[in-house]
């Protein structure tokens, strides 16, 4: 195996894009075949970056969330084609935009003002876990705002959730794609079935087994000094400045299954890596089956949701359970079946079931654009390119 072009691409990106820090690691099978890690966790402080350093990864968090919904399918106390309404009653009556154009930019999202109509569909499971429930992700709405000074910022995962229910939908359920709060909600349903809390269950169900124990949805002050600072791109100028904003930690009480997780790359890359490896972690223990695994990376979408889907800008992918999945070969040096996400400030999960693969690479930059379209895919091309594959 040979790395050095990758080495050589991540020792540009503080230049071409001003990547403050960065940490990127490689696994096939149960062995680390690369690991690089260069700058600084904090530009003021000079920091040097470090294997301790937790980040704020947001969306990368959904990958586990659908590990945790997959698990209870495979115990039969989830169906995919389950209603919503089954374990979260408040969801049964829905409405939805009947002006809003999926695509359309600029937009502004629903509120109790637009011109609203019966959803005639009901949020099934998959729809929740495939972006296709029509819900937003407008953690401002006006539910959301007023549960929170409701409860002096103290609301739990389920009171949150509840007033999601009142946020009018995007479209009817089933119809169209659209990144929404969707894994938030499906939180609680988690909670409803296990009668733990979200947190609670993760930590039983996924943390242990895999021997994760620094990894969290909300952070003490030991934890939060060793948190990498957060910058952000400003789209109007070019300019990276410091911003520790994180909208997604609604509450102090709230875990989100959507943007909620902070963990290190090593944490992260224990879950990664046993889903490329069958749902068994190098601890042994087996997460979920690899029948469970396929279910989520196989493309669920229908002609018309794909076309949304391709407007992220994910060229040769597809959408599954909660996870981006490559469907066209010839766009990627992985195979196809390959799948992950990534999250709002640069971190970029990787699974890959057929060589047994995982990869896990984290930076703390919202806004950055480019981290999607040319970072994430340079480094997974390098990554396959110098391992041979």
């Amino acid at each position: 195996m040979e790395f050095g072009k990758l080495t050589d691409y991540l020792n540009t990106l503080e230049e071409k894009y001003s990547v403050h820090g960065l940490d990127f690691k490689v696994m096939k099978g149960h062995e680390v075949v690369y690991r690089y890690m260069t700058g600084h966790s904090d530009y003021e402080k000079k920091v040097p970056v470090t294997e301790n350093d937790l980040y704020d990864i947001y969306s990368c968090s959904k990958v586990i969330t659908m590990t945790a919904v997959m698990q209870l399918v495979e115990q039969g106390k989830i169906h995919l084609d389950d209603e919503l309404c089954k374990y979260l009653p408040e969801f049964r009556d829905m409405q939805y935009d009947a002006d809003f154009q999926v695509g359309k930019f600029p937009f502004e999202w629903p509120s109790s003002k637009s011109r609203l109509a019966p959803a005639k569909n009901k949020m099934l499971i998959h729809d929740l876990m495939s972006m296709t429930s029509g819900m937003s992700y407008d953690v401002a709405s006006e539910p959301i705002r007023r549960v929170v000074e409701q409860t002096n910022g103290e609301a739990n995962t389920r009171q949150v959730v509840a007033a999601m229910a009142e946020m009018p939908l995007l479209f009817e359920p089933g119809t169209h794609w659209s990144y929404a709060l969707s894994h938030d909600v499906l939180a609680a349903v988690i909670e409803v079935v296990t009668g733990m809390t979200f947190g609670e269950y993760m930590k039983k169900n996924i943390f242990e087994p895999l021997g994760i124990r620094d990894m969290y949805y909300q952070l003490t002050d030991k934890e939060r000094a060793r948190l990498s600072a957060q910058y952000t791109k400003d789209w109007t100028t070019g300019q990276i400045k410091r911003d520790n904003t994180m909208q997604y930690r609604i509450t102090k009480n709230y875990e989100s299954g959507g943007a909620g997780l902070t963990t290190t790359v090593d944490e992260y890359s224990k879950v990664v890596e046993a889903l490329a490896n069958g749902g068994v972690g190098a601890t042994g223990k087996q997460i979920l089956k690899p029948e469970s695994i396929l279910t989520m990376g196989k493309n669920w979408m229908t002609e018309a949701q794909m076309a949304d889907f391709g407007r992220t800008g994910k060229v040769g992918y597809g959408y599954g359970l909660g996870v981006r999945v490559l469907v066209d070969q010839t766009k990627s040096k992985s195979p196809v079946g390959e799948f992950g996400w990534d999250g709002a400030a640069g971190a970029y999960a990787l699974v890959d079931p057929i060589n047994h693969v995982s990869m896990f690479y984290a930076h703390e930059i919202t806004g950055m654009i480019e981290a999607y379209s040319e970072i994430h895919p340079t480094i997974r091309d390098l990554a396959y390119e110098g391992m041979g594959l």
